[in-house]
C-alpha cells in the first residue's frame, strides 16, 4: 500500500496549516477583477463599491501584541519529554493560529488582534501512546486539552474559553496521517485521525478506493475532526454522513482507550460509538478510525439542470430522492439568489471556446425569457452527480432528465457541472476578501422535511431581512438544498452584510445570525445540519433537543470528565 510518511519521520513543521489570519494557503486569494458581474452584484446587494476601494494589504502579526503563554517550565519540560522538542510549539504564530477556528467571529477577532485568551502551547503527538501520556499529564497537572483537527470549524469548537485560568494545550494530530490497512473484503479501512482530506483520498485512490467524504472544508480538515463534529460531505447522498461512514474508533481517555468495533449491530445497549461522534473532544481524543470505503467508480459526471424557480426545483429534487431507479452521488439545488450569485462568480471568457459558450448561454436565457422565465432573480440551477459504469450512468442520467422535465426543468449538460465540480472548494476564500471591505459573509444550515422545506426556506428569508430592516442595514441572502434524504434535505443559507464600524460589527452580525438560527428552531428544524455545536450554536441547543436532552448530555460529560480538562464549554456550558 502507498502510505503517507509515518509520524516518526515528521515534526510539527511538516503539518499543513491555514494562514494565521484567514482561510487556506498564503498564495491563494479571491479575485473579482476577472469576474465582470461580481462588483455590480456587491454594489447592488450590500452597497459596497469594490471599484472605488483600494485593495487591502494582508494583516501582519507583528502589528499586534501577543500575550505571553501561561505554561510553566516544568509543565513544558514534561510535555517535551513525551513528544520531543520539535513537536511543542509556543511561538506566537502557532499559538494565535490554533486559538481560533474559521468562524466569522474567530476571523474578525484574529484579524483585529483581539487575543484575549490564546492557547499556551500546541502539541503534536505522533503515537497513540503519546496522546495517552498527554491526557494523563493533563489530569495530573490540571491542564486543558483542545483537539484541533484542521482548525476549519465555524462553531467555536477549538477556541479556548476567555475565562479559563489554567494552562491550555491544543493537541494537533497532523503527524498521524496514514491509511494503516484496507480490508478488501469488508470494504473497511483503518486510518489515523490526523489525516487531511486530500492526503486521505490520495492514499485510498492509490489502491483503487475512495471514502467519498468531501465537505466544503475538505482541503483543510481531518478525518478525526469530521467524526468529532458529525461532519457531512457534499456526496452524502451516496456515501452517507460521517456517522454512516465511520464504523469503528479508537478514542484515548484519561483512564484508558475506548474501542468501538466496526461490525454491523455494533453496540449492545446505548451506543458508546454514537456518544463519541459529535462530542467535540469532550469524551477523549480520537486517534484512529475504521471507515467504509468504496471502489473508485469507472465513470463520474456532474450534470447541470435549470428550473424556472425554487418551487419547481424542489419538486424535481423530491422526485429524484424518491425514485427507485436512480442513486445519485449528490443532488444540489440553488435558489434564485444563489443562482444569481453563481453567475456573478463566472470569469470573463478569454478563449474562443469560452466566448462561444457565453453566447450560447445568452441565447438560452433569451429563449427562457420568451417562455416566461425570470432569468435574473427566480431561475434556479441544479447539479446532480452520477457515478458507476458507463451504462449505469447513462441510464440514471436518462431517468433524471425525465424527472427534471416532469418538474418543469431543463437539462443544461455536463459543461456547467464540470466547472462546479472543479471550483467547489474555493468559496471559503471569499470570506477573507469580504472582511477586508468591512463585509461579513457567513453560513447557517439546517435540516427540513420535504413537507415543510419550502416554508423553512421562505420564513428564514423573512427573518433575515426583517433583522436587517430593524438594523437599517442592507443585506443579501441566498440558499441551496443539498444532502438529500428519504424524508427531507439540508438547507444551506449564506448571508452577507456590511457592518457600520468595528465596534458595532459583531453586534450587527449576531443580530442577523440570531434571527436565522431562531427561525430554524421555531420552525421545528435543527440548529445545524452539519456545522457542530461548539459555542456558536449553544444558545439554541435547549430548543433543539429539549431541556431533558441537554441535561443528559451535561451528565454524560460531567461523569466522563469531572475535572473539565477535555475541551470544556463546548456543546454544553458546564
Amino acid at each position: 500500500m502507498t502510505a503517507s510518511h509515518s509520524a516518526a519521520d515528521l515534526t510539527a513543521a511538516d503539518v499543513t496549516r491555514h494562514k494565521w489570519w484567514g482561510w487556506g494557503m498564503d498564495d491563494v486569494r479571491f479575485r473579482f477583477d476577472n469576474k465582470p458581474a461580481f462588483a455590480p452584484l456587491a454594489k447592488n446587494k450590500i452597497g459596497v463599491d469594490l471599484e472605488a476601494i483600494t485593495q487591502f494589504d494582508d494583516p501582519e502579526l507583528s502589528d499586534h501584541e501577543v500575550p505571553a503563554g501561561r505554561l510553566g517550565d516544568a509543565e513544558r519540560e514534561a510535555i517535551v519529554g513525551l513528544v520531543g522538542e520539535a513537536n511543542v510549539r509556543t511561538d506566537d504564530e502557532y499559538r494565535v493560529l490554533h486559538s481560533f477556528g474559521r468562524s466569522l467571529p474567530d476571523l474578525f477577532h484574529v484579524r483585529s488582534g483581539d487575543f484575549d485568551r490564546l492557547v499556551d502551547a500546541v502539541v503534536y503527538p505522533g503515537t497513540e501512546e503519546e496522546v495517552a501520556g498527554l491526557l494523563r499529564l493533563a489530569i495530573e497537572k490540571d491542564l486543558v486539552l483542545i483537539p484541533y483537527g484542521g482548525g476549519s470549524c465555524i462553531s467555536g469548537s477549538v477556541t479556548p474559553d476567555p475565562a479559563e485560568q489554567r494552562p491550555v494545550l491544543t493537541v494537533n494530530l497532523g503527524r498521524t496521517r496514514q491509511v494503516l490497512s484496507i480490508d478488501d473484503t469488508a470494504g473497511l479501512a483503518r486510518v489515523q485521525a490526523g489525516v487531511y482530506g486530500p492526503d486521505l483520498e490520495e492514499q485510498l485512490a492509490a489502491e483503487g478506493w475512495t471514502m467519498g467524504h468531501f465537505p466544503d472544508s475538505f482541503t483543510y480538515s481531518t478525518l478525526g475532526g469530521w467524526a468529532a463534529t458529525r461532519s457531512s460531505g457534499m456526496q452524502s447522498d451516496k456515501y452517507g454522513d460521517i456517522e454512516d461512514i465511520v464504523r469503528g474508533m479508537r478514542v484515548v481517555h484519561p483512564e484508558g482507550t475506548v474501542v468501538t468495533n466496526p461490525i454491523p449491530g455494533r453496540d449492545s445497549g446505548p451506543s458508546v460509538h454514537e456518544m463519541i461522534l459529535g462530542s467535540e473532544g469532550r469524551m477523549g481524543i480520537i486517534t484512529e478510525l475504521t471507515v467504509q470505503v468504496h471502489r473508485l467508480p469507472q465513470v463520474r459526471q456532474v450534470i447541470a439542470y435549470m428550473y424556472p424557480d425554487w418551487e419547481h426545483g424542489i419538486r424535481g429534487m423530491h422526485a429524484i430522492a424518491r425514485s427507485t431507479d436512480v442513486s445519485p452521488t449528490f443532488t444540489r439545488l440553488s435558489d434564485g439568489p444563489e443562482t444569481e450569485f453563481s453567475l456573478a462568480m463566472v470569469k470573463e471568457p478569454t478563449s474562443t471556446k469560452g466566448r462561444v459558450a457565453a453566447k450560447v448561454q445568452d441565447g438560452l436565457f433569451a429563449y427562457l425569457r420568451s417562455k416566461g422565465w425570470d432569468t435574473s432573480e427566480e431561475m434556479s440551477i441544479s447539479y446532480v452527480c452520477f457515478e458507476g459504469t458507463k451504462e449505469t450512468v447513462e441510464h440514471q442520467k436518462s431517468v433524471v432528465k425525465k424527472l427534471v422535465k416532469g418538474a418543469g426543468g431543463i437539462t443544461l449538460g455536463a459543461g456547467p457541472g464540470a466547472i462546479y465540480d472543479q471550483k467547489k472548494f474555493d468559496t471559503p476564500y471569499l470570506r477573507d476578501f469580504l472582511l477586508s471591505y468591512q463585509v461579513f459573509g457567513d453560513v447557517c444550515d439546517t435540516g427540513a422535511t420535504w413537507s415543510n422545506i419550502n416554508e423553512v426556506h421562505a420564513k428564514v428569508y423573512e427573518a433575515f431581512y426583517e433583522a436587517q430592516r430593524k438594523q437599517g442595514l442592507p443585506g443579501f441572502m441566498f440558499c441551496h438544498m443539498s444532502h438529500s434524504y428519504h424524508s427531507g434535505a439540508c438547507l444551506y443559507f449564506t448571508f452577507a452584510l456590511k457592518y457600520t464600524s468595528p465596534d458595532k460589527a459583531l453586534e450587527q452580525y449576531y443580530n442577523a445570525k440570531r434571527a436565522v438560527q431562531q427561525a430554524f428552531v421555531d420552525l421545528g428544524s435543527t440548529v445545524s445540519h452539519h456545522h457542530a455545536v461548539g459555542t456558536e450554536h449553544q444558545p439554541w441547543l435547549t430548543e433543539d433537543i429539549g431541556e431533558l436532552g441537554e441535561h443528559i448530555i451535561e451528565g454524560l460529560f460531567a461523569q466522563n470528565d469531572p475535572g473539565r480538562n477535555l475541551n470544556p464549554g463546548k456543546v454544553v456550558t458546564p
